[in-house]
């Protein structure tokens, strides 16, 4: 499969995003050892009881904060997820090592994503802390942008460390050509709501990340309810492909699940500038 070249090398996809410059920078981030965040809720499997949202109309983004007391964050907060990216600081940062195992594909349909439970004992490690897969799924078109443009699709690889804190590595994803190592999770959407079952298949993480791990990080949020705060979000600099036939497999089964755009609210975005 080619590897795209930087965000400001890649001409628009079908989304019409021209994507500029990206070789972008992070938000510098407090320790957040201890924080234990409900991560059932973010796109993981069935909440029971827990009140209804959707990406649209009355239950939508703009009414999140008024359908439960508990979503009240989603409002309130001040470090919200996604955001737009926009004039990074550069910084040379330590590079994570990607400790990515093969896992069965363990895969589930919410209503809002389809998500894949990973097997134990996948996990990277960031500023010297383990941080263990759990699960990744997908928002079709992005939710992060950069300048103001978004991407086709984004992929989020969350993981969890022993004191509760969250980490996701977001991987922006352009239309080119086809992507063998994501072809397993794209060939078997479940394309109705339903429990995780194992398809019978494997994946690979670490095939899904470019050769050129550079990352832009921030301190944000989940990014649907309860949006609570203290995630530490890493971007991959570098996109990777997936062909027109499968974004267009991702888009058919929701029309769109990406939250919009939060404020920045004087966080400061930094970029590990070094390979």
């Amino acid at each position: 499969m080619k590897e795209p070249g930087s965000v400001r090398e890649i001409v628009a996809g079908p989304v019409d995003v021209p994507y500029p410059w990206f070789m972008m920078k992070r938000i510098s981030v407090a320790g957040l050892a201890g924080l234990l965040l409900p991560l059932i809720a973010y796109c993981g499997g069935h909440e029971q009881d827990a009140p209804h949202w959707s990406y649209a109309g009355a239950e939508g983004p703009e009414s999140w904060a008024q359908l439960d007391p508990s979503f009240a964050t989603c409002g309130s907060g001040q470090r919200q997820s996604p955001i737009d990216v926009s004039n990074p600081q550069p910084e040379d940062l330590a590079n994570i090592a990607f400790h990515y195992q093969s896992s069965a594909l363990n895969i589930l349909n919410n209503g809002h994503t389809v998500q894949v439970n990973y097997d134990p004992g996948s996990y990277m490690e960031l500023d010297g802390v383990r941080y263990d897969v759990l699960q990744f799924h997908y928002h079709a078109p992005s939710e992060h942008a950069i300048d103001g443009r978004l991407f086709p699709a984004e992929l989020h690889i969350v993981h969890r460390n022993t004191g509760g804190g969250l980490a996701v590595v977001g991987l922006l994803i352009t239309e080119g050509a086809e992507n063998p190592a994501l072809a397993p999770f794209v060939d078997n959407l479940p394309e109705q709501e339903a429990d995780a079952r194992n398809a019978g298949i494997t994946v690979n993480a670490s095939d899904f990340l470019p050769s050129e791990q550079t990352t832009v990080r921030y301190n944000g949020s989940l990014t649907t309810p309860p949006c609570s705060e203290g995630v530490q979000w890493l971007l991959l600099a570098r996109p990777v492909e997936l062909s027109a036939g499968q974004l267009q497999k991702l888009r058919s089964l929701f029309g769109h699940n990406n939250r919009p755009l939060q404020p920045l609210n004087g966080r400061t975005l930094i970029e590990d500038d070094t390979p």
